[in-house]
């Protein structure tokens, strides 16, 4: 039986051995193919494979497909391999989950960080510049050209009555909102996410300080934006706002008409007129500041935050009048009484003849 025992016992041990053996091999194997996986996964995935020259964009708007999308990236991205990115987009089913927005693809991105950028909605924001432009047409087209919004649709809200009065104005004060400056946005920003923001930056803007000095002037916001859109029309000069912002002032507390040549040029929506003539002045308008008391009913252009705040900080002289320099430099030349405004408006009359500058 001993004998027996331990020859059980020696063969038990060989399969043993022999079946650890092959565990091993099986093993080693699997370690193989987990390293040419891992590999394979790491360099379609992890590694480097898209390499612009420099930080780079790809915009993804609201009709494009998982196709225009590739495309993109491809285009943008200048991969060395794109299929990571592809069959991680195909695996977590890209196509039912594209996200609008900017995104950014920086050298030496790997397909899973750009993946996870885009399929998560990481987007970077875009800089917004709100101009101080004359119409509202043209404030619609310069954001729509920054932004996903078509202009058309900002050009609808500003022409909706009902839309400008749930916010407290009407079509004539409407560019009072807007304050002139860059702004950090994301992109593909609804047109309601685009007001609320324009509100809260007036908001913003429109401080305590700023309505006290507005209500120490006697205006409202939107009558300081309005006289502002005048002083910018005037002068290009930043030294020279607050001057002119005092004369309108002055006229206004005396009750004299502002006659501001910008505001003719507003009604007669004819911009490029470089000499106002007296049959400008019969344009029947209430923008028509030569033959309506008053500010007119609304801003003329969307003023800037100089002319605003030299509105409200203006310089406290006696000038009643004002003309453009006879050197075409873009100054005026002041003055307190008729006479004195007469002989200067005299020279540039004659600056304007001598240059052949009939209208």
């Amino acid at each position: 039986m001993l004998v027996l025992d331990a020859l059980l016992q020696r063969r038990m041990n060989k399969s043993m051995k022999k079946f650890f053996k092959i565990i091993l091999i099986v093993f080693c194997i699997g370690l193989i193919i987990g390293g040419i996986a891992a590999g394979i996964g790491y360099y379609f995935m992890l590694a480097p494979q898209f390499h612009p020259t420099e930080n780079t964009y790809i915009y993804i708007d609201r009709d494009d497909t998982v196709d225009s999308v590739y495309y993109k990236i491809k285009q943008a991205g200048n991969p060395h391999k794109f299929e990571g990115f592809r069959w991680m987009a195909e695996y977590k089913k890209y196509e039912n989950r594209i996200r609008t927005g900017r995104y950014l693809i920086q050298p030496n991105d790997n397909a899973y960080h750009l993946y996870q950028r885009i399929a998560g909605g990481a987007q970077s924001p875009v800089q917004l510049t709100i101009g101080s432009v004359r119409t509202l047409d043209r404030l619609a087209r310069l954001a729509g050209s920054q932004l996903m919004i078509d202009s058309t649709e900002i050009a609808n809200r500003l022409s909706d009555r009902s839309f400008i009065q749930s916010i407290g104005y009407n079509r004539e004060t409407i560019p009072a909102l807007f304050i002139p400056n860059t702004y950090e946005v994301y992109w593909n920003m609804s047109v309601d996410d685009f007001f609320n923001r324009m509100i809260q930056e007036h908001e913003r803007f429109w401080n305590k300080e700023r309505q006290e000095k507005a209500a120490a002037i006697g205006l409202s916001p939107e009558e300081v934006s309005t006289l502002a859109s005048i002083v910018d029309e005037e002068t290009n000069a930043a030294d020279e706002k607050k001057t002119v912002a005092g004369l309108y002032i002055n006229r206004l507390h005396k009750g004299m008409l502002l006659q501001a040549d910008p505001t003719v040029k507003f009604a007669l929506q004819d911009f490029e007129l470089r000499r106002i003539l007296f049959k400008h002045l019969e344009v029947d308008s209430p923008y028509n500041t030569y033959k309506y008391a008053g500010l007119p009913p609304g801003p003329i252009r969307i003023p800037t935050i100089a002319g605003i705040d030299a509105v409200l900080n203006y310089e406290h002289h006696n000038y009643l009048h004002m003309t453009a320099k006879e050197d075409f430099s873009g100054r005026h030349n002041f003055a307190t009484t008729l006479s004195q405004h007469s002989a200067n408006a005299r020279k540039y009359h004659d600056a304007l003849n001598k240059r052949k500058i009939f209208e």
